[in-house]
């Protein structure tokens, strides 16, 4: 795709990590958008279909050689929970949106963000999952949840990492105060073997780790003579993608906070 001055223009944050590599890649791909500008601390990618853009560590620098452009531009955030907040104020300051995907941002990083967002009338997405089908099982999970008593969260990874997960904790956190107590027959109980109660309704959190499976999430409802079950696996970061282009979308009509991409489905 030939760079066009309406194109929206994307500057990667956080370049050179899996999902940013992937990130350049698909927004490259896609229509109405173009990468404008890759950063990271760290300076390797080794991207199977070489860019003709160089990664560089000083957004400052991108970030004001973009603004002269007078183009609409959005800064897709991959860093650290630590630096969301003055990455989306730099951001801002050069009259460009955010969108943060960045697992375990604080809830008081995103009021903060929201109040600063409100104040400056600018656009910022914050999605704690970029996965539709995540987004999608999550849905189906809140509707699933006022006719069923009991309900329990299993998921997998591949690897060793914060558990529960960022979308199991999101799963439990959208089934809480929605009027439903789940498990009443043991939402007291605190043996280790029956998972960690995510929330303040019972709903209860099994977390493996077992080498070679996808990133799997299970939701499974029950009540006496029936189970209904929700599943979802991710074998590639590329499933981020789709969530990814439509975020970059749709931010640049934002003037304030927006949390969750769901809101856009």
């Amino acid at each position: 795709m030939q760079p066009s001055q309406s194109n929206i223009k994307v500057i990667i944050n956080g370049a050179a990590k899996e999902i940013g590599r992937a990130a350049v890649v698909a927004v490259t791909k896609a229509r109405g958008v173009e990468v404008a500008g890759a950063v990271d601390s760290y300076l390797v990618c080794d991207m199977e279909e070489p860019l003709e853009i160089p990664i560089i560590n000083d957004i400052t620098m991108v970030l004001g050689s973009i603004s002269q452009s007078k183009a609409t531009a959005v800064v897709v955030d991959f860093t650290d929970p630590s630096t969301v907040y003055d990455n989306v104020k730099q951001a801002t300051a050069f009259g460009m949106k955010s969108v943060v995907y960045v697992p375990r941002i604080k809830t008081e990083t995103v009021s903060a963000l929201s109040a600063f967002c409100e104040k400056a009338t600018m656009g910022c997405l914050v999605a704690p999952t970029l996965s539709i089908g995540s987004i999608l099982l999550q849905q189906a999970a809140i509707s699933a949840s006022f006719h069923y008593n009991n309900v329990e969260i299993v998921e997998s990874r591949p690897n060793v990492g914060d558990f529960p997960s960022q979308d199991a904790i999101q799963i439990a956190n959208n089934l809480t105060n929605l009027g439903q107590i789940y498990n009443r027959e043991d939402i007291s109980t605190d043996i280790p073997a029956r998972g960690q109660v995510v929330g303040e309704d019972g709903v209860r959190v099994h977390s493996m780790v077992l080498p070679g499976l996808p990133s799997s999430t299970t939701v499974y409802f029950s009540r006496p003579g029936e189970v209904y079950t929700l599943k979802h696996d991710v074998t590639d970061v590329q499933s981020l993608m789709p969530g990814l282009i439509l975020a970059i979308r749709k931010v640049v009509r934002l003037k304030n906070l927006v949390y969750g991409l769901e809101k856009f489905l």
